[in-house]
């Protein structure tokens, strides 16, 4: 290069990245970029239902196409703002904040929960039917008695403390902690022959024994003695409990903490089931029918629910 040649060099050579390095880098950012847009476009797409999901591969492939273009029109501001991303990312790793594991982590997160397929919303009849003695059942989740408190306390000291994302998500973990810990230990014994027994969340922790009313009311107390807003669903023949999730961002940790992390054995191949209520408030399904939360629900018609608030 003649000096005349390296006068007019422009600023941006300097921060360009050679070939074909520049094009690989474009093509890993392309990829990261289409698989989110991809799983969106697809769910919301009419599906057409070609053979070998060639639907799929043509519009994976179209919307990659579109992203290389742009990212490799725009390279040079690329090049500069992913240099900038890398010390950002480099200095907060090394100083223990938000650093290249959770930038990984969070993104395996939003994919995954993406990719699962939400169930559908309540089912609510045109007016909800009285609860079912639900005085008494109040009265039973006895959440602010100490026996039922340190039961809960207990819960959450013993499974998944060392879960990474811990002091992020603490009250969902223990409330997950609380679900495993009830769920293994339960009995399910019938009431007494012609009786509706409804027993306390108190008298429930001698034996860990009963119906699903009976464990609806332990959950609940023990989900509410935590900080957590529980509610109870009366169907046909059978009641659950239901813990809220407070917004999608919780929503989507929760399905990746039980499919990947919590209950991965249990939970292999399976949905997670939830309901969206009228008011777009989440609730997670904590029937003791599934060994992981968000089982599958025994019956979709709702014909009352009691929220503890």
């Amino acid at each position: 290069m003649t000096t005349e040649q390296q006068k007019k060099k422009k600023w941006y050579n300097y921060v360009s990245i050679p070939k074909p390095w520049d094009t690989i880098i474009i093509l890993v950012l392309s990829t990261l970029i289409t698989i989110p847009i991809f799983i969106v476009a697809h769910q919301n797409l009419i599906d057409p239902h070609w053979s070998y999901q060639l639907d799929r591969v043509l519009l994976f492939i179209a919307i990659m196409t579109l992203v290389f273009f742009i990212l490799y029109k725009l390279k040079t501001l690329l090049t500069i703002v992913l240099i900038f991303y890398v010390i950002t990312l480099s200095w907060a790793t090394f100083m223990g904040g938000y650093g290249y594991y959770e930038v990984y982590d969070d993104y395996r997160v939003m994919i995954y929960s993406m990719a699962d397929t939400p169930t559908p919303q309540d089912i609510i009849i045109s007016k909800l039917l009285p609860f079912p003695n639900k005085g008494k059942i109040t009265k039973a989740i006895e959440y602010d008695k100490p026996k039922v408190r340190n039961f809960a306390l207990l819960a959450t000291t013993k499974h998944f403390t060392t879960t990474k994302g811990y002091y992020e998500n603490r009250k969902l973990i223990q409330s997950l902690a609380i679900f495993k810990e009830i769920r293994t230990r339960w009995n399910y014994v019938n009431d007494p022959k012609g009786r509706e027994y409804i027993a306390t969340a108190s008298e429930s922790l001698i034996h860990f024994s009963g119906d699903c009313d009976d464990y609806s009311v332990l959950m609940a107390a023990s989900i509410r003695a935590i900080g957590g807003t529980p509610r109870l669903i009366h169907t046909k023949e059978h009641m659950y409990p239901e813990m809220l999730i407070e917004n999608k961002a919780q929503l989507e940790q929760a399905i990746y903490l039980i499919k990947e992390v919590l209950f991965k054995e249990e939970s292999r191949g399976k949905e997670i089931h939830y309901h969206i209520d009228e008011r777009g408030a989440i609730w997670l399904n904590l029937d003791y029918t599934a060994r992981y939360p968000g089982g599958p629900f025994m019956s979709e018609e709702i014909l009352g629910q009691l929220t503890l608030n």
